[in-house]
């Protein structure tokens, strides 16, 4: 409790005080970063769960994929196309959210609440691979999937929202700006920092209790007691977004297995560090997950996702599967039994 109680404290102190400084005392180490919003304390413990073990850091074997910068672009339409998808994906509920100037088909979260600075941070869930990747055929739908049928998945699941037209301008400046956000990349580009990062499996389950405790001690000031996030001063959008509630992602997205959210959360949170100095040990990440998607959250209609059940990934949280293990395990672990039985 005592390095909870200090670490919001510092919290409280940066509001008033831009300071940017590196300090290593002795074997504990004290980061206090202004800018990123995050400050480090390690060793320690949070009720019995140690921050100091089981931390993944990549180990780099090349370069780390880097976007392109926004403000390399020419003066032309397409360029402007381009500056509008990345507003769009920047700002989505200012033109698509409840009160969105464009339509209002979506639930106030901006895609880049989870495909962080636009799709652009290695290991944030970026965009780097998608050009080169669609069309593809997905297993979740067992088609082929477009560019537009993409996106349109992450408004009608993260968003919990409603498809957009994909012949409208906004689907076409979307589009535009993820293609050039991976327009140098192939499929058989070797660069790292695509997509999340990897995490090893655990041997136990995760723990939403656990998790409880980490987010009580370091998602709260940014998500909120109650996951509710925290709306920007135009009443719009979210700086902080919502991460469960009624106006947070739906059990349909991505983030919704714990794999995915586990190494979102590692490679990003608390918000401001980054996949090459980690704040949370792997196993807080994975019970942080855990807690977070075990609360309330809007519903959506899966019965069309996995017509092929063999494909379902080993964490997706809802049967029918091929094998014997329920739903329990597969959405929280031990993961082990399930993937040893699905070789």
């Amino acid at each position: 409790m005592e390095e909870k109680k200090l670490y919001q404290l510092l919290h409280r102190l940066t509001l008033w005080i831009k300071v940017l400084a590196l300090g290593i005392i002795g074997s504990g180490m004290l980061i206090l970063v202004y800018s990123l919003g995050i400050y480090r304390i390690e060793p320690q413990q949070v009720s019995g769960t140690s921050l100091s073990t089981g931390r993944t850091v990549p180990v780099s074997t090349g370069s780390v994929w880097q976007a392109p910068l926004l403000p390399s672009l020419p003066s032309n339409p397409e360029a402007d196309l381009i500056r509008y998808g990345h507003e769009l994906i920047a700002h989505t509920a200012l033109y698509l959210g409840p009160k969105g100037k464009v339509r209002q088909i979506s639930n106030g979260m901006n895609c880049q609440n989870c495909h962080l600075k636009a799709g652009t941070v290695p290991y944030g869930n970026n965009y780097g691979l998608v050009a080169s990747k669609y069309p593809a055929f997905r297993n979740r739908s067992g088609t082929v999937e477009s560019f537009e049928k993409r996106i349109n998945d992450c408004i009608e699941r993260s968003l919990n929202g409603q498809p957009l037209d994909p012949e409208s301008k906004e689907m076409k400046a979307m589009v535009s700006y993820m293609k050039w956000v991976g327009k140098d990349i192939t499929k058989e580009n070797q660069n790292e920092g695509f997509g999340l990062l990897e995490l090893p499996i655990p041997e136990q389950a995760a723990d939403p209790v656990k998790g409880k405790t980490v987010y009580d001690a370091y998602c709260t000031r940014c998500h909120g007691e109650n996951g509710e996030g925290v709306l920007a001063e135009n009443g719009l959008e979210y700086t902080y977004p919502p991460l469960f509630g009624s106006n947070s992602y739906n059990k349909g997205a991505g983030l919704y297995r714990i794999s995915r959210f586990a190494a979102f959360v590692k490679a990003n949170m608390p918000y401001g560090v980054s996949y090459d100095t980690p704040f949370l040990s792997d196993e807080e990440a994975w019970n942080v997950a855990a807690y977070v998607n075990s609360m309330p959250r809007p519903e959506i209609d899966l019965s069309e996702d996995w017509p092929d059940l063999s494909k379902k990934p080993f964490d997706h949280p809802f049967g029918p599967y091929t094998d014997n293990f329920p739903e329990n395990q597969h959405k929280f672990g031990p993961f082990g039994p399930i993937l040893l039985a699905n070789q």
